[in-house]
């Protein structure tokens, strides 16, 4: 008995251990290497002083940084709740498609995702150009006839990227929901239509609380991916006012390669490493939380 336990514990050390040595050797084993480097006045490359909590303290008691906090915290606002309804949305109308029309229409929702950030950025900086930008059409409806630069006027930067973020990463949260939707058995409506029960009634009774858990996923999934967000908003600002639209990727991105300050970028990064844990874990648990009941 005992020597099949341990041929079992054998088997199971062969078959994790690869996994086990690479997530180490590529999360794990950086991780403790950025966190013992934010005790450091370092450079990006080489070895510093030790310097304990000061790079914590001066780091939160700068300017920029805070900036580049409520910058973030304003692009995720505009992105992660408003993009999840969005592809919740239109995951329930192309769910009442049938098909070949079904994929279609899912295809074409899907085909921005997977662009490349580059291919995004230059399609929209063509739309939304002041002197020849398609949209300029809408913008100046509301600017009294007059063409107006929505990445070089602060107050629109974050609205207008944010806007761009969402019509490129909703195609896969509408995927996720038309997997949650499908799971739904077609005769759970059937007895409701029975009942007399409308569309709004089915979908507050029974398809809002079996999606879900889906939607506790794709919220948690875009809240992760908006706090990292960097490549949107550093193409955007190209010859604008950078820190004026700061996030705390490219803050991070500053301190490390624009000022070799090593120590400090790897105390930033420590700071948003754990703001993501803490926001994710929190949300998820919330959600979950409130599904259950």
């Amino acid at each position: 008995m005992l020597r099949d336990r341990k041929q079992e514990y054998l088997t199971a050390l062969i078959l994790v251990g690869p996994f086990i040595l690479i997530y180490g050797a590529l999360f794990v084993w950086p991780t403790i290497q950025m966190v013992l480097l934010s005790f450091t006045k370092a450079p990006l490359i080489g070895v510093g002083d030790w310097v304990g909590w000061d790079n914590y303290v001066k780091i939160l008691s700068q300017k920029l940084f805070h900036s580049a906090f409520w910058n973030t915290a304003w692009f995720v606002v505009l992105t992660v709740i408003p993009n999840t309804l969005i592809s919740l949305a239109i995951a329930l109308a192309v769910n009442r498609l049938n098909g070949w029309l079904q994929g279609l229409v899912l295809a074409c929702f899907f085909l921005p995702y997977i662009l490349p950030v580059s291919v995004v950025f230059l399609t929209w900086n063509w739309i939304i150009d002041v002197q020849y930008g398609l949209a300029q059409g809408v913008v100046a409806l509301f600017n009294g006839g007059e063409p107006k630069s929505l990445t070089r006027t602060i107050p629109l930067f974050m609205p207008t990227v944010a806007f761009v973020t969402v019509w490129w990463t909703m195609g896969f949260n509408i995927l996720l929901f038309i997997a949650g939707l499908r799971n739904i058995s077609p005769e759970i409506y059937e007895a409701a239509q029975l009942d007399s029960a409308g569309r709004w009634r089915q979908f507050y009774r029974i398809t809002w609380p079996l999606v879900w858990p889906v939607t506790v996923l794709v919220l948690t999934i875009q809240l992760i991916a908006q706090l990292k967000i960097f490549d949107q908003v550093y193409l955007f600002s190209i010859g604008g006012r950078q820190d004026a639209t700061i996030t705390l990727v490219q803050y991070i991105y500053k301190l490390a390669f624009q000022q070799n300050k090593g120590g400090e970028a790897a105390t930033a990064a420590v700071l948003l490493f754990g703001m993501i844990i803490v926001l994710s874990v929190l949300q998820y648990q919330l959600l979950r939380a409130r599904g259950e009941k």
